[in-house]
């Protein structure tokens, strides 16, 4: 870590330089993608779990890979594409979720709600997280810490001082902002939401949906469907961060890396600040 700028606080250190990883993903993310785009599609494969993977999944995932093996040596790395191809690393007290490419149907699908997710887990729980979505200029980044949470929203750039910090709002007793997904919305979940005073609800891709919430946009995020931890950790550790929490459907705390073979996350719900 002697390579990150010795002026700022050991948080925002580490969270500029994730950031960095994720913006030099993205980088290549959006080339493969006008490439793509230009001659005529997008292609793609299916793996065994029957979900898309494409030439961006595989080459965000060696950037990141490669970034984070720099910057923080010895810390286990639990990306996507490298479990599905059964080589994923055993989880420690401290690892880090990567999703390269979260929302790869977005992507193949032309719109720009598609992210790149780094979450650091320690001791079980989310600490960091960067969220990223290159296509729409967002960056957002998160970490909890002795002293408390940072989290901010930004653009392209990894310089923690073009950032904005921004907080989870208070949760309305009634008249709720929710955010759902656009791709996966099921039966459980739009249950769910038909129980509550809703105001208002938001169709987003991928994690963009978290950052909703840290940056007070929305009050709830309701997923009820099975995702993976690598989905789910950065933006935990955003919402975190920014006052907010993450929690099962039943009020209790979300795990991580149980196992080294069991990285599914069978629903949650995302909350503003409780009062």
């Amino acid at each position: 870590m002697s390579s990150l700028p010795p002026h700022l606080p050991p948080a925002l250190s580490l969270l500029s330089a994730l950031a960095d990883a994720a913006l030099k993903a993205g980088e290549v993310i959006l080339r493969i993608r006008a490439e793509g785009l230009a001659s005529g599609g997008l292609a793609s494969a299916r793996k065994s779990d029957e979900s898309p993977v494409t030439a961006a999944d595989l080459a965000a995932e060696a950037i990141l890979r490669e970034e984070l093996a720099r910057l923080l040596p010895g810390v286990p790395v639990i990306a996507e594409e490298a479990v599905a191809q059964g080589q994923g690393e055993a989880p420690a007290d401290t690892f880090l979720l990567v999703d390269p490419l979260d929302g790869t149907r977005e992507f193949i699908g032309a719109s720009g709600e598609f992210t790149v997710n780094i979450g650091l887990v320690e001791a079980g729980v989310p600490s960091i997280g960067i969220v990223l979505a290159p296509a729409v200029n967002k960056l957002y980044a998160g970490a909890t810490t002795a002293e408390g949470g940072l989290a901010f929203l930004g653009g392209n750039d990894a310089a923690p001082a073009s950032w904005t910090p921004i907080r989870c709002r208070p949760m309305p007793e009634k008249g709720l902002i929710a955010v759902a997904s656009r791709s996966h919305l099921d039966p459980d979940t739009s249950a769910f939401l038909a129980n509550l005073d809703i105001a208002e609800s938001i169709s987003c891709g991928s994690a963009l949906k978290f950052g909703l919430v840290a940056e007070g946009r929305a009050d709830l995020y309701p997923r009820f469907g099975t995702v993976c931890e690598w989905d789910v950790a950065a933006g935990h550790a955003l919402v975190r961060a920014a006052g907010g929490s993450v929690r099962r459907p039943d009020g209790s705390a979300l795990p991580y890396a149980r196992t080294q073979a069991d990285y599914r996350v069978h629903g949650f719900i995302a909350r503003g600040r409780e009062a």
